[in-house]
């Protein structure tokens, strides 16, 4: 089963081909089944090879063919399979499938419904050839394949100039981030020779001792690609305008591909960041700066799609808090559910911004829980699975993994566990806050359509998945650290893992009890914090995402147009000016001879003759 592995990636690009070039052509039917069937024929193999995954001894590498042969240079087109890319590859397929369903319905009224599963099987197809990738070439090639993806669908309704903009952002953005990648990619093939993965982290284990200024440098590039593409402190900002575009491309962007990749990036060449400490530190505390930050942005936003985008910010920080601890295979268990309970989030708020007519403001809707119970059901658990409501849900073994690690990993500290139960309360709070502003209290805004099939079937599977998911912890875990190490060395001290997870829910009931508080029995005391002084300046500042916008305006953009204002007037354009204005003065003067006039000519003609004569006979 293991030789079907290259037509996991192969189908939805079929697909992405098929709809690209005759998709217009086709009925919207006959489009949906192109679209969701090249996904869900990729989630089939994927489910189909899971025997056989299982079984191998090591790592399944196939190769298709060579890519190019130049001068020693010799990258392949080959996947490589193994436990960490196996778990992706069934959650990028499985998940996308499932988003691609909902999607038929969701979007059978939009323009461009053909353009819309083009985008997102090239999608998901990029995702599966990033992290399938045998080689750091190939797998920059997806990289920059999910780059595009972003852009084309965060600017689908590309009429609105504000999606168009947002679509911009996040390609600028990212490429400051790819571009420190693809140093790191040139730094490393000029001092090892190849990049091809598992040859790459042999001979840097070999060659580089820990704490090499190579093996720095060349991880401190690579973050920086994985900071970009997975929304990181300092460069976050794009992900919030992401938002732009369709619901269920906001699902796949932050559920199952794109802001994904950095954590499987860092995770891929562990190696190179063990060799790395003082980066490996870095990875943490981004990731622990991040989630606060991001978690206390989310307070304060009125928007349903931007609440879950800070949301999606402050997660991603975690599995980098866990990836910078060394508890790896930590990092991807939270990615696994993630994946379910985001993408649950974003689908269960998609059915409520079609039933209120395309309304977004939370703060508009009000009193849904019994007008639309199949939203409020499925968007209750994926938010409690979020805030990590302790025994019941997946994502708190997912996330109190991580906490654990986060104080007993020989990288970790008391400090890095404070920021991570804090950001535990921080989201049980902002997630609570959209429960019971949008569910609860009186309804602001009439229901005007609601959910059939192809909607309910992917949410309710989701559903379960972040109910459950956390019941394949411990045969995970063993799975995936037959690839990666394990933390086998635990810091001693007062915490104990029990005491970790009990203070974890402690965290979550306050942030619980604090938006019941807040948002259902005293709404005068938000009012009032948000109407004071203090309260109306940190609202501004954290719903501005602590103007960072407003810093890279005046830092580097504004600074960019003023350049290129004077640019526009520079030495150069002067000459070539000149010279256009020499040929313009030339052209005057000479038409000025011709005035049709035969004495004229005669005259001018006789002038010069005796002129001519003139200079031959003093010559």
């Amino acid at each position: 089963m293991l030789q079907l592995l290259w037509l996991i990636p192969a189908i939805p690009f079929l697909g992405a081909l098929i709809l690209a070039l005759v998709g217009r052509a086709f009925s919207r039917r006959m489009v949906a089944v192109v679209g969701v069937g090249s996904v869900a024929i990729a989630a089939g193999i994927s489910l189909a090879i899971v025997p056989a995954a299982l079984a191998l001894q090591a790592p399944y590498t196939q190769v298709l063919w060579t890519w190019m042969n130049v001068a020693g240079f010799r990258p392949e087109i080959a996947l490589y399979l193994d436990p960490m890319s196996f778990l992706m590859i069934l959650v990028v397929t499985f998940v996308g499938f499932l988003i691609h369903l909902y999607s038929a319905e969701s979007m059978e009224q939009d323009e461009g419904y053909s353009r819309f599963f083009a985008y997102m099987n090239l999608f998901v197809g990029s995702m599966l050839v990033l992290v399938l990738a045998d080689n750091l070439l190939l797998l920059y090639l997806g990289w920059e394949g999910v780059g595009l993806c972003s852009y084309l669908l965060i600017g689908f309704w590309y009429k609105d100039s504000a999606n168009g903009l947002a679509a911009r952002k996040a390609f600028i953005v990212t490429r400051v981030g790819d571009t420190a990648m693809l140093i790191g990619l040139f730094l490393l093939f000029h001092n090892l020779g190849t990049l091809q993965i598992q040859d790459l982290m042999h001979r840097a284990s070999v060659q580089w001792p820990a704490g090499s200024p190579y093996a720095i440098a060349a991880a401190a590039l690579l973050l920086g690609g994985a900071v970009g593409k997975s929304a990181q402190l300092p460069l976050q900002t794009w992900l919030p305008d992401a938002m732009a575009g369709p619901t269920p491309t906001s699902a796949l962007i932050h559920a199952a591909t794109m802001v994904t990749a950095g954590v499987y990036l860092i995770a891929r060449t562990h190696v190179l960041y063990s060799l790395a400490p003082q980066v490996q530190f870095a990875v943490a505390v981004v990731g622990a700066a991040t989630l606060l930050l991001a978690g206390f942005s989310a307070l304060t936003q009125p928007d349903i799609k931007r609440v879950l985008a800070y949301s999606t910010i402050s997660q991603i920080g975690y599995m980098f808090l866990a990836l910078g601890v060394g508890a790896w295979a930590a990092a991807l268990l939270h990615f696994m559910v993630h994946a379910f309970f985001k993408a649950l989030l974003f689908l269960a708020a998609g059915i409520v911004i079609d039933a209120l007519h395309d309304e977004h403001n939370i703060f508009r809707m009000g009193g849904l829980r019994k007008e639309l119970p199949i939203a409020f059901w499925t968007f209750l658990i994926g938010g409690c699975s979020l805030a990590g409501l302790p025994l019941v849900t997946a994502g708190f073994f997912s996330k109190d993994l991580i906490l654990w690690n986060a104080w007993a990993s020989p990288h970790g500290g008391l400090g890095l566990w404070v920021v991570g139960i804090a950001g535990v309360l921080l989201t049980a709070l902002y997630t609570f806050r959209v429960i019971f502003v949008v569910f609860f209290g009186t309804r602001n805004t009439p229901v005007t359509h609601r959910p059939r099939y192809r909607v309910i079937v992917p949410v309710a599977v989701l559903a379960a998945l972040s109910l459950v998911g956390g019941l394949v912890k411990a045969p995970l875990l063993a799975f995936l650290n037959s690839a990666l190490p394990a933390l086998v060395e635990v810091r001693a001290g007062f915490l104990t893992e029990l005491l970790s997870a009990i203070v974890s829910g402690l965290a979550f009931a306050t942030g619980l009890g604090s938006a019941y508080l807040f948002f259902i029995r005293k709404r005068q005391y938000a009012d009032a914090l948000a109407a004071s002084s203090a309260g109306r300046r940190l609202h501004a500042f954290w719903l501005a995402d602590w103007a960072f916008d407003w810093f890279y305006d005046r830092a580097f953009v504004r600074p960019v147009v003023w350049m290129a204002a004077i640019n526009r007037r520079d030495a150069i354009d002067s000459v070539f000016n000149a010279i256009a204005w020499l040929n313009r003065s030339a052209h005057f003067t000479l038409s000025r001879s011709q005035t049709g006039s035969l004495r004229w000519y005669a005259a001018v003609i006789g002038a010069g003759a005796v002129i001519f004569a003139g200079v031959i006979l003093l010559a």
